[in-house]
């Protein structure tokens, strides 16, 4: 969008009448980083306010640079990428750009608040759930309630686990916790909702909403959904290639935008309505086809806590399914339903605490992760990497470079990428590396835990297509764990709802979702964040 577009939304706003001092305010800043030993410019001139108790919606894709945003107007801009900015960013009237460590330290601990999108970076590793929260509120009574009212269930068990015990969508809540603990006055939300359910993303979007209401706390909502911004957000600022293209009314923006790129986020979004892929039309019965997986009585227990107050968690209760060979089964729900955990027994990851899980046909099950980066290994190759999927063929070293090309092609990677370590790949190209993986040897079941839910839109849109192409050429089997419904519908011949270990619903995806059997089905449909004409 042009600069004038920008200046005249500006124009708009101040002639409704005086604007009260912002909380923060980003004048003019432009910055550059050195990533791989290269110098490149990640924002330009970028210049915003943030109002007292209003809701600002921040957009754009991977790469669009709203997390280095973010991360400045927290003070912490990685000194290791050796920084060098231009402009200014004001908190409670302190530059950040400038202030010495005590006074950031102030600025951080009694003004901002911040939920950053992976909570394992976050939280640490070696310290109990409880104590982390408890460094915030100082009483655990206060630490189980705000568990309860970011929708932890069994708050006060989960006090005494470690971060690695917790689903990502649980480990999402308890750093949402601990950032309102304070009541600060700015909370900066970097895709606090990526790895959450429906249901939960909406508890944590009125959770923001109530902060603001209840205590006048300002948000920065920083995301790639636009469903999600236009269901909480006051204002909408729409950031491509480091530049803010957009800026207005939230309404505005979702309803009318002015700038292309916007119009192109907003095509991009998959919705319950989004056509399915004719090659898969006709819903499969795994009763009239051979059967891929069965899974029968199949149960999973976790120990929590020790001595007295140790406890056991029912993960996985009783729960019996049936795939059909070349079928694809969507399993939804929310985080700690279940879903997780079913998907790592079937892989071997997990042993069963009862039941059976039996796979027909070989290659053996193989898993795509929700996070591509930490499933390879940073200091091998691609190339090595996929080479050592090929080693129990026992090929010659031009074979194997072969099939390593063919399989890079398969996933629209070109065949350069097999010399680049996966540190050097964006997050879309190491989940089409895990999915090559995955894949180039035919598995038995193709088991993908949430590949796309740390994706934009339009990443993830192709991340989804590619693994369909893949299906129809190969036969594959696949079992998609998501808590996206849309996704489900989308990927899925059958959809098997879970909640609280156990599957309360499963149909041919086109019948749940439009005509939703159970309570809890209907719930989560009611919670998908819908844009209303």
């Amino acid at each position: 969008m042009p600069s004038s577009s920008v200046r005249s939304c500006s124009v708009s706003e101040s002639a409704a009448g005086p604007v009260a001092s912002p909380v923060a305010e980003v004048e003019d800043f432009s910055l550059s980083l050195v990533r791989n030993g290269v110098r490149s410019q990640v924002l330009h001139h970028v210049d915003l306010r943030i109002r007292p108790g209003e809701i600002l919606g921040l957009v754009g894709e991977s790469g669009s640079g709203k997390s280095v945003l973010a991360l400045g107007l927290l003070g912490l801009l990685p000194p290791g990428s050796h920084p060098v900015t231009e402009g200014r960013i004001t908190v409670d009237e302190v530059d950040l750009l400038h202030a010495g460590r005590d006074e950031l330290r102030r600025v951080r601990r009694e003004v901002l608040g911040a939920i950053f999108q992976d909570p394992m970076t976050s939280l640490n590793p070696t310290m109990r759930i409880g104590r982390q929260i408890g460094e915030a509120t100082g009483d655990d009574a206060e630490s189980v309630r705000l568990l309860e009212t970011v929708g932890v269930r069994d708050a006060e068990l989960r006090l005494r686990v470690y971060p690695h015990e917790l689903s990502g969508g649980l480990r999402q809540r308890v750093m949402a916790a601990i950032a309102v603990a304070g009541r600060p006055r700015l909370i900066v939300a970097d895709e606090p909702t990526t790895a959450l359910d429906v249901t939960v993303q909406a508890q944590l979007l009125d959770l923001l909403r109530e902060l603001r209401d209840d205590f006048g706390c300002s948000v920065l909502l920083i995301t790639h959904d636009l469903g999600v911004a236009d269901q909480i957000a006051d204002r909408l600022a729409v950031l491509h290639h480091g530049e803010l293209v957009e800026i207005g009314a939230a309404a505005d923006v979702v309803r009318r935008p002015q700038h292309d790129y916007t119009r192109s986020l907003l095509a991009s979004r998959l919705t319950l309505t989004t056509p399915r892929d004719e090659r898969f039309v006709t819903e499969s019965s795994s009763t009239t086809i051979e059967s891929a997986v069965s899974i029968r009585a199949l149960t999973k227990t976790f120990g929590v806590g020790r001595g007295r107050r140790r406890h056991e968690i029912t993960a996985v209760d009783g729960v019996d399914l049936e795939i059909g060979a070349g079928e694809a089964l969507a399993i939804v729900g929310e985080s700690g339903s279940g879903k997780s955990t079913l998907l790592r027994m079937v892989a071997g990851l997990e042993k069963p605490t009862s039941g059976v899980v039996e796979l027909a046909g070989d290659g053996g099950p193989q898993m795509v992760f929700q996070d591509a980066g930490s499933s390879l290994t940073p200091w091998l190759s691609i190339g090595e990497t996929l080479g050592e999927r090929l080693r129990p063929l026992k090929l010659s070293r031009g074979e194997v470079r072969e099939r390593v090309t063919d399989a890079l092609a398969a996933v629209d990677l070109p065949a350069e990428v097999a010399k680049v370590r996966p540190g050097e790949l964006s997050g879309g190209q190491r989940q089409r590396v895990g999915l090559a993986r995955a894949t180039m040897i035919p598995p038995a079941v193709l088991l993908c835990d949430e590949p796309t839910s740390a994706l934009d839109a339009s990443l993830a849109k192709s991340v989804l297509a590619l693994i369909r192409d893949l299906r129809a050429r190969i036969g594959m089997t696949v079992l998609f764990v998501t808590h996206d419904l849309a996704v489900a519908r989308l990927m899925g011949d059958r959809i098997a709802v879970m909640q609280s270990g156990r599957v309360v619903e499963l149909g041919p995806a086109e019948q749940v979702v439009s005509e939703p059997r159970d309570p809890y089905t209907r719930t989560l449909l009611a919670a998908v964040p819908e844009i209303a004409s």
